[in-house]
């Protein structure tokens, strides 16, 4: 529990207080905080982390300030870029952030009674002292692209400032201004407990736990989460029960056990820098504080086979601050009861969808995220947006890949929320590789000349159309309920069909090591962004293989050894003959026999051959026939008394 002083302590230090002297007052002001951290993100998605005593960085700010610490290739993973001859990585500081102050809640400071908490500073990876590398830098690097060109465009094109609200032409502008933020869901347990899929797959069907009252030690740690995130100044709106979990109980000690709860916590937005390291420690501290109240977090993309997963929802928004200190929201149109939004918008949602495919190796890079994007869940399956019924009503669509999100009373409101991504998912690279898709919309429709009331046709358009700028036979926008209004046939004719795994995933890229014009809609041919998606893509075709080789096909032995007869050979046929096919089932993806090798098997000497278009082909077999078994396996359980 929190019994300490939160007002004493120091949670944000600013970037306009990054000097030397700054942070030196600060860091004596609260002996409290112990250590100094460099924190870059690698190719993985991890943190660096590494514990320098205050008295050690005060000896040497000014060079540590500047030029930050030195670690080796063997560190990080950066693929492809750091190895172990050609190893020299630095972690240099970004003075353009927040830095936050962590606190572990477990060991207290004797002479402040606070917990002892250590200084995370965001910081760049630098490879050979000279090339910027890691997922920060690619963030930054696009971002930087993008302001620059769709100011340019903006210029070029000055027809467009008659179709978006609350501005008149360029000269308006002071900035362009970038605006994101991320929805965290969560799973939250006990200790040690294991879930009960029927009952949380009920409770899910029912509607028991969304939006419900937290109560006991859920609801201590979500609110002191809630205050603690308040006190960095993140602007918290809201912590709520999300669709999956069940109702805790009472043991007989008096405590609540068999807790088994998905959560979710929103605040406002950012830039997109900030708006990810933002995401990254709001990660930290709900992990820290759960724990504190002997709980468990996950923030796994689908803990629980057959029970809704975790996503990450990424909302997107582009405005610009003009000159007379107002903001115009960029997406607004200048007839918002009459349009959905302004050219500008349209482009940026046009290109979003016609170049997702590049989009889904940084979406989904595990198979657990894939194991998410099931029909079925409020997880897209397919890439088509709503817009609303009409141009009054926004969109409450909540089985599309891209919503627009309007309220007519606030014009800065109007952004777009992709729905895909997952806690897992490199928040840094999918900003960053998301604007860049809808560059290559906004520059085709501004070139047009297109008005809002032409885009709004071409987005609707239906299969076999011709367009000037999206596919011909494909759709785009749908009203509809995606799950149960198409087949399908239907949904892969009109929407495309998805990858199904994570090699399929990386397709999209190329098959081969050079994969400078197959990610260029996404890098804008840039050299170091090209190696560091290259670097990406080896990290995380690694984790894929590995975790399946080592984990995922330990995980499988364990269900199929679960699988246990039941029943005595005198009963009735009808058990005779599930088990007869449960048998088969566990046979053919697990166990050994002369002449044949289980389906596990032959997955783990693909693995071993480096053979990932034939490990991708099990995956999927061994998925239908696990599918298959555990339907099987149910309806034999049911019926034995």
């Amino acid at each position: 529990m929190i019994n300490f002083d939160l007002n004493r302590m120091l949670f944000t230090i600013a970037p306009d207080e990054h000097d030397a002297e700054t942070i030196k007052a600060r860091l004596i002001a609260h002996p409290e905080l112990k250590f100094v951290s460099f924190t870059g993100v690698d190719m993985g998605g991890h943190n660096t982390d590494e514990k320098i005593p205050v008295a050690a960085f005060l000896d040497d700010i000014d060079k540590m300030l500047r030029d930050g610490v030195q670690t080796d290739g063997s560190s990080v993973a950066l693929p492809t870029i750091a190895d172990l001859s050609n190893a020299r990585v630095d972690i240099v500081p970004d003075h353009d952030v927040n830095w936050y102050v962590e606190y572990n809640f477990d060991n207290r400071d004797y002479e402040t009674g606070l917990p002892t908490g250590t200084l995370r500073i965001p910081s760049f990876l630098r490879h050979n002292g000279d090339k910027m590398v890691g997922s920060r830098i690619f963030l930054k690097d696009r971002i930087e692209s993008f302001l620059k060109e769709l100011e340019k465009l903006l210029k070029d094109n000055p027809y467009v400032f008659e179709h978006i609200g609350g501005i008149k032409n360029f000269d308006d502008i002071e900035e362009l201004v970038l605006t994101n933020s991320t929805e965290l869901e969560f799973w939250v347990k006990t200790p040690e407990d294991r879930a009960d899929r029927q009952q949380l797959s009920i409770a899910q069907e029912l509607k028991e736990q969304y939006w419900q009252r937290v109560t006991g030690p859920v609801a201590t740690a979500l609110e002191q989460t809630l205050e603690i995130l308040d006190h960095y100044g993140f602007g918290v709106e809201m912590g709520h029960k999300e669709v999956g979990g069940v109702k805790a109980k009472m043991g007989n000690s008096g405590q609540f056990d068999h807790i088994m709860e998905q959560l979710e916590i929103d605040w406002k937005y950012s830039n997109p820098m900030q708006a990810a390291d933002n995401e990254s420690q709001v990660k930290k501290i709900v992990r820290d504080v759960f724990r504190m109240n002997s709980l468990e977090v996950t923030f796994l993309p689908k803990p629980i086979y057959g029970v809704a997963g975790s996503g990450e929802h990424t909302h997107f928004g582009i405005a610009a601050r003009l000159k007379d200190g107002r903001t115009s929201n960029l997406f607004e149109p200048s007839d918002k009861e009459g349009e959905f939004m302004s050219p500008l918008g349209f482009g940026a949602l046009m290109g979003l969808l016609k170049h997702y495919e590049k989009l889904y190796p940084i979406v989904a890079p595990t198979h657990n995220s894939f194991q998410r994007l099931k029909p079925g869940y409020e997880a897209p399956v397919c890439t088509v947006t709503s817009l609303g019924m009409d141009h009054s009503t926004p969109s409450r669509n909540r089985t599309v890949l891209v919503g627009l999100v309007r309220d007519l009373k606030n014009p800065l409101a109007t952004r777009f929320e992709l729905r895909s991504p997952n806690p897992h998912t490199n928040t840094y690279l999918i900003i960053g590789a998301t604007y860049m898709t809808m560059l290559d919309g906004i520059r085709a429709v501004l070139e047009a000349r297109k008005t809002s009331t032409e885009l709004e046709a071409s987005i609707s358009k239906k299969y076999g159309s011709s367009d000037f700028y999206l596919e011909k036979n494909r759709e785009y926008r749908s009203e509809r309920d995606i799950y149960s209004d198409y087949t399908l046939e239907e949904r892969e004719k009109l929407f495309g069909k998805p990858p199904a795994n994570v090699w399929q995933a990386f397709l999209a890229w190329g098959d081969g090591d050079c994969l400078k014009e197959e990610v260029a809609i996404i890098t804008g041919g840039h050299e170091i962004d090209c190696m560091i998606l290259r670097s990406y893509r080896a990290q995380m075709i690694l984790k894929w293989s590995m975790e399946y080789h080592d984990r995922y096909i330990q995980n499988t032995m364990e269900f199929l050894r679960a699988c246990v007869k039941l029943h005595e050979d005198d009963t009735n046929e009808y058990d005779a003959k599930n088990w007869e096919r449960i048998s088969e089932l566990k046979s053919l993806i697990g166990h050994e026999e002369k002449g044949r090798a289980s389906l596990l098997m032959r997955a783990r000497i693909a693995i071993d051959e480096k053979n990932y278009s034939e490990l991708s082909k099990l995956e999927l077999e061994i998925e239908e026939k696990l599918d298959e078994l555990r339907l099987v396996y149910d309806k034999y359980c049911r019926n034995i008394f």
